[in-house]
């Protein structure tokens, strides 16, 4: 019998931070696994516990205790120079803040990191990313130039280009109109799709959770809910 392969593997994990009586759990024993090229929303109110997952899950952010495997490389073994090697070409991360380098055309923004990893052909592949999420006619603007829309667009061309294995969102439609966000989801599973990146979203909508495959619900740092998504079990996913 063959099983999916894990592109995500935490087991136990904790994070706790602070000292003493000023110690804070803020994860307190979370496990999950999510498989290659599926789509799970993390789901749950302000101070749930689901950033902070998805920090330690993208290895931004060091677990207290417990096991973690990302695209096959053990989080739990590495320090922070090596953390931050897994996760180049590994790991693409969208936030609710685009953070682009203002100082830097499009093209540029989603280039230099390509080029800083040692990719040859870092402008090119950067500039079919922008032509690839339809903003091919944008690339010589810098970000004050774009609408917010289509610096999330830019900020998604930048975490796709390097085709990692994993694709991390964190409310990435926080900053956008209702009509813009839904346009630019659409854009980031399709971009998922094709692809074939595992994504990871942290959304406080179930209508947004609703698309993802899996829809996992955390309430006090622990997972309370973890099932397919609503659409799915209808048969429209």
């Amino acid at each position: 019998m063959t099983f999916p392969h894990i592109a995500i593997d935490a087991r136990n994990v904790t994070l706790a931070l602070g000292r003493g009586p000023a110690r804070v759990e803020i994860l307190k024993g979370v496990s999950l696994a999510v498989s290659s090229g599926d789509s799970v929303a993390l789901l749950g109110p302000s101070g749930s516990g689901k950033s902070s997952l998805m920090a330690v899950l993208s290895g931004l952010e060091r677990a207290t205790s417990g096991a973690i495997r990302v695209a096959d490389a053990d989080f739990g073994a590495l320090d922070e120079d090596g953390l931050a090697l897994a996760r180049r070409g590994r790991i693409g991360i969208v936030l609710q803040a685009f953070h682009l380098l203002p100082t830097m055309t499009a093209l540029e923004n989603v280039a230099v990191p390509l080029e800083l990893s040692g990719e040859a052909d870092a402008f090119a592949r950067a500039a079919a990313e922008l032509e690839a999420v339809g903003l091919g006619h944008r690339l010589g603007h810098y970000p004050a130039q774009l609408s917010g829309g289509e610096q999330q667009r830019v900020a998604i061309a930048r975490a796709t280009a390097p085709r990692p294995r994993i694709l991390f969102a964190d409310e990435p439609t926080g900053n956008l109109d209702a009509a813009t966000g839904e346009s630019i989801m659409d854009l980031l599973f399709a971009r998922q799709g094709e692809t074939g990146a595992t994504l990871l979203m942290i959304t406080h909508d179930r209508a947004l959770a609703a698309r993802c495959a899996r829809v996992v619900e955390l309430k006090d740092g622990l997972i309370v809910s973890d099932t397919a998504s609503p659409a799915l079990r209808a048969g429209r996913g």
